[in-house]
């Protein structure tokens, strides 16, 4: 289904890097999610009214949300398109990540207040009534709502949307209160125990979760979040492709929206090579970076002795002897300045975040080590965070 409404809404569908196609899918999004949830919400609130029910209407009015959120999200994707001007120059795309936190606030509000009178309630019980035209229209409501969750995840992949990725996670917590909701009808018609407001209180924590977890991916994407995995992975095997490049470092990758990623790196080149010839493989690289991965790289060339046996002696020693002290460490832009009376070996190791010890610690340990295998020598490092 999803497929076949992308052919039908959408001209070239397949080239979803177009920014033009790009806002086709979140209006087709955007338009089918208004649509049925006002649909629902209509239908809900009827059934409400009729078994007198505080969840079932507490559902319709959080179908209303979830289509206030879809209009949100509909106006994020007209303003995202807009293209680079001078006080936006990266563009408008990460307009998105605002929408997408609009939204987890609309859903904490609807379940914070879905919670205190579902609360009220449970002081304050009033009996339903279960028919069969009701349960049948809550069981395609449920239906309906995991649809929109499956159309938007698709989607939301398909272009990679924080907005819309998070409008399917709110359509699943939706299908999963609504079938609370019915469940509950269906124990206070069985057992005579009115379930209604507590039922409501499991609804609006599945609401409540759903807006945190929004709330707290966005947040991620406003900060400045790592690169994903494929992305870093790409751009190496790109970059080593050239035999020119005997290694890469000091990868940085900014987000400014979808289609739109900047990045810079170190490559390290032989530093016998002609300038000119070097310059013009980066040149090249640059060019397939954003040609195949739409990754505007900019690559800053470390020229290394690549013919001194004594300096790649050296430089894979101190390799050896950083990984005995963690195997995640690794060293780069190494030389070695000889003296008279003592011996400089300049170079930076990169450790991850995820290593507890301390600069100045890595630094102590590696500078104690190298002074054992030859007392001259003197360990000038920068330690860089991957």
């Amino acid at each position: 289904m999803t497929s076949l409404l992308c052919k039908l809404f959408i001209k070239e569908s397949e080239n979803t890097k177009k920014s033009t196609v790009r806002r086709a899918y979140g209006t087709l999004a955007s338009v089918v999610g208004i649509i049925l949830n006002i649909l629902l919400a209509a239908v809900k609130m009827l059934v409400g009214v009729l078994t007198s029910s505080i969840s079932v209407t507490a559902d319709a009015v959080n179908n209303l949300s979830d289509a206030g959120s879809q209009v949100v999200s509909l106006i994020s994707f007209k303003i995202s398109a807009k293209p680079a001007d001078r006080d936006h120059p990266f563009g408008h795309a990460r307009i998105e990540y605002v929408a997408s936190m609009i939204v987890s606030f609309i859903i904490l509000t609807i379940g914070f207040e879905l919670f205190r009178s579902s609360l009220e309630k449970v002081f304050d019980p009033e009996p339903t009534k279960l028919g069969i035209l009701p349960a049948l229209i809550l069981v395609l409501s449920v239906a309906v709502k995991l649809w929109i969750a499956i159309f938007n995840r698709k989607i939301g992949k398909r272009i990679n949307s924080s907005v819309i990725k998070a409008t399917a996670v709110d359509s699943l917590s939706d299908a999963l209160a609504t079938t609370a909701v019915l469940v509950s009808m269906i124990i206070s018609h069985l057992t005579g125990f009115v379930t209604d407001g507590y039922m409501g209180m499991i609804v609006s924590v599945f609401i409540f979760v759903a807006g945190i977890k929004i709330l707290a991916e966005t947040k991620n994407s406003i900060l400045g979040s790592a690169p994903d995995d494929e992305t870093v992975s790409e751009i190496s095997r790109v970059t080593l492709e050239y035999p020119e490049i005997l290694g890469i470092h000091d990868m940085i990758v900014h987000n400014y929206g979808a289609g739109n990623t900047i990045a810079s790196l170190h490559a390290e080149v032989d530093g016998t090579e002609n300038v000119f010839v070097t310059h013009d493989v980066i040149d090249n690289i640059e060019k397939r970076l954003y040609t195949e991965l739409g990754v505007r790289a900019t690559i800053h060339m470390d020229p290394i002795v690549v013919d001194d046996e004594r300096v790649n002696a050296l430089r894979g020693t101190v390799s050896e002897l950083v990984k005995q002290i963690d195997e995640r460490l690794t060293i780069h832009d190494f030389r070695f300045v000889e003296g008279n009376t003592h011996s400089n070996l300049i170079f930076d190791v990169s450790a991850p975040f995820e290593l507890k010890m301390s600069d100045d610690e890595i630094k102590r340990r590696i500078s104690d080590a190298l002074s054992k295998i030859n007392p001259c020598f003197f360990a000038v490092i920068t330690v860089d965070r991957q």
